[in-house]
């Protein structure tokens, strides 16, 4: 009888054994077997299973309203969090119900010579080392840059380079969901929240000294801007003579744009005093495809 409940439970609400077995050691405590899967059904509709991160989990009136199915409140709190185990325990691969390893981080440093990076193959590189040191190697990190149309080489636009998210932090915080989301004012660049590899907050405005000019040669959609003046520091291959695009990770101070995290201002220059001198110091994101 009891394996026959079980199968039911399991074809009713689409969970695999294992959850099924959890759901079914609640139904048989609170042996309410037709409620439960009324309620398991009201989550899986709602998508309250499947939730990922504190930005997804279902709020207090959502809950109530799962609740008012049945009067068994106590009863169905039990199942609830029975669920909560299950969504939690879920042995899908990873990528199925979210990664939330690190994905995006805030360059520690950069290569050293200003706004040479090695073009946009020497910066993807220097994200895959610092990512190596962290033990995030392993997958294919790319450098948040635009790079302009020159010669043969047309326009590369930073947004098209860096996958399709989400992305986390190296602290398990979401920052995006997606290229829209990253590029919107929903997104989750903060100070606190652009953090570099090891995890740890980059100095900003107010602080000694400021490193929060941050190169992207971006608009502020993420795409390259029009050929003709240099945003880029000659796609990323100068350290003297030109000017990058530069956000701000703090989200404050001065240019056209201060409150933007990839579209502030121009630079002063292109070589490592240069960027020192206005809040930069070569830094710039990661992002894992």
């Amino acid at each position: 009888m009891r394996a026959k409940r079980k199968r039911k439970i399991m074809h009713q609400t689409g969970l695999t054994p294992a959850q099924s077995v959890r759901v079914f050691s609640a139904v048989v405590f609170s042996d309410m077997e037709r409620i439960a899967i009324q309620i398991v059904r009201w989550y899986i509709e709602n998508s309250l299973l499947h939730a990922t991160d504190s930005l997804n989990q279902p709020t207090l009136e959502e809950t109530m309203k799962c609740y008012a199915v049945c009067p068994y409140g106590l009863s169905i709190l039990l199942l609830v969090t029975t669920l909560s185990a299950c969504k939690n325990s879920d042995p899908s691969p990873a990528g199925a119900r979210g990664d939330m390893s690190m994905s995006f981080f805030l360059t520690s440093a950069g290569p050293g010579d200003g706004a040479n990076l090695g073009g946009l193959t020497g910066a993807d590189q220097h994200c895959e080392r610092l990512a190596e040191t962290v033990g995030a190697g392993g997958r294919t990190w790319r450098a948040y840059l635009s790079t302009s149309a020159s010669g043969n080489q047309a326009a590369v636009n930073a947004r098209d380079r860096i996958g399709t998210g989400p992305w986390y932090n190296a602290d398990g915080v979401r920052v995006a969901q997606n290229v829209a989301d990253l590029h919107s004012e929903n997104n989750n660049l903060t100070k606190e929240t652009v953090l570099n590899e090891q995890g740890e907050i980059v100095n900003g405005r107010g602080d000694s000294p400021n490193r929060h000019d941050i190169l992207t040669g971006s608009q502020p959609d993420g795409t390259a801007f029009p050929a003709g003046e240099d945003h880029t520091c000659r796609n990323w291959t100068s350290n003297g003579e030109g000017s990058a695009s530069v956000g701000h990770h703090d989200r404050q101070g001065g240019g056209d744009n201060p409150t933007s995290w990839n579209a502030a201002h121009g630079s002063r220059g292109c070589s490592q005093e240069n960027l020192q001198g206005t809040g930069g110091d070569g830094l710039f994101y990661c992002f894992a495809e």
